[in-house]
């Protein structure tokens, strides 16, 4: 349909295009969205599949519109229990229940005059609902055990992954308060389904990696073969998956061409149990399979001879431990020096990662000691 210039209709304080990395339709399309509903107060739902950056667009709704020098409070509806639930929306007055020990304002409080975030509200609990649909209709709240109405000025954006028509006729989600809630709907395509994305959310998600990190990924790069398989996988954790695997690749390969050979230790964990259509998208050479190791310098350090044997005197299981304690190390650094996130990255256990530790004597000071990325092993 035609619409009249965006200019004309909104004031928005900030363009979405700046948080919202992509070059397909389907973004350019949010992107018009966004800065319409910004122009307004009314309720908007995000929808799309878990990891394609709902709270994203939340956060780029916010900063465009005229409260976006307020507060943009965000909850998540499926991961608090539901019997704190209505304490955290609305909050509660001592002596309220147990545990009640002081007065505590509720969300919708905490974001009066800016924008609270109701995310994954597909999961909010049936009785919860008819609480949070008489808030917005009179838009007061009553902290629990407190007899005072609190008028509240919040834009509600709710989001979620789920199919809210399946889930109305479940008698599992309120049809009065969808209506109530997306009176401006926003759908995010998975993926898949945007693959022109794919580059510019890698070269976005380099430089994210390098600043809250700091880790040096100037120079990493995938091939074109690499960037062909990236590109035809259909990614089923969205953005969110892609993310994991440049942060993947900035540990593993620092400074490198990433190839098709290196992109098998990026989809280790997803490799073995990847659906044989998907496979197809990776090399023969790896697909259905799980590499424990990769090496991360050129194939250069490996010497062979002139009819493809190995030199005399290459010693492989010195060669693989001076591979694992490099590794380590990195993780080491990109988690700053926390194991059980620098356990996550390279997919061990935290107890494994602790032996292999042990095994190369490797402290967790030096994460940030440059001294000890040498590649030494132990003898």
């Amino acid at each position: 349909m035609e619409h009249q210039p965006l200019e004309e209709i909104s004031d928005h304080r900030d363009d979405p295009s700046r948080h919202l990395i992509g070059e397909s339709h389907a973004i350019r399309e949010v992107h018009s969205l966004i800065r319409y509903a910004a122009a307004t107060q009314i309720p908007v739902m995000i929808t799309g599949p878990s990891g394609c950056g709902k709270e994203l667009v939340a956060r780029a709704l916010h900063r465009c519109s005229t409260r976006s020098n307020q507060k943009f409070v965000a909850v998540n509806c499926g991961a608090i229990p539901r019997d704190l639930l209505e304490s955290e929306l609305f909050g509660h007055e001592k002596g309220s229940f147990t545990g009640a020990i002081a007065q505590r304002k509720g969300r919708f409080e905490d974001a009066s005059g800016g924008t609270l975030f109701l995310d994954e509200i597909g999961d909010m609990p049936f009785d919860m609902q008819v609480k949070l649909l008489r808030v917005l209709e009179e838009k007061q709240i009553e902290r629990i055990g407190g007899t005072k109405t609190i008028d509240v000025d919040t834009r509600i954006i709710s989001a979620t992954h789920q199919d809210i028509d399946l889930a109305i006729a479940g008698n599992r989600f309120r049809e009065d308060l969808f209506y109530r809630l997306s009176v401006f709907p926003i759908d995010i395509p998975a993926l898949k389904h945007r693959r022109e994305d794919i580059a510019p959310l890698i070269r976005h998600f380099l430089k994210d990696v390098k600043t809250a990190n700091n880790v040096q990924c100037d120079s990493i790069n995938f091939s074109t073969e690499a960037m062909d398989i990236l590109t035809k996988y259909d990614w089923p954790g969205n953005a969110r998956e892609l993310r994991n695997i440049v942060e993947r690749a900035a540990l593993l390969f620092p400074k490198m061409m990433i190839s098709e050979r290196q992109i098998a230790s990026l989809f280790r964990r997803r490799a073995s149990t990847m659906p044989s259509d998907q496979a197809d998208a990776l090399p023969s050479s790896y697909a259905g399979t799980t590499p424990t190791m990769v090496t991360s310098e050129p194939d250069s350090e490996i010497q062979f001879a002139d009819d493809g044997s190995l030199v005399d005197g290459f010693d492989l299981r010195q060669h693989l431990m001076e591979e694992e304690r490099r590794y380590l190390l990195s993780a080491l650094k990109m988690a700053q020096g926390v194991v059980a996130e620098a356990a996550n990255l390279v997919s061990l256990r935290r107890t494994t990662f602790v032996e292999k530790m042990k095994r190369h004597k490797i402290e967790r000071k030096m994460a940030l000691n440059p001294d000890a990325y040498q590649s030494t092993a132990n003898n």
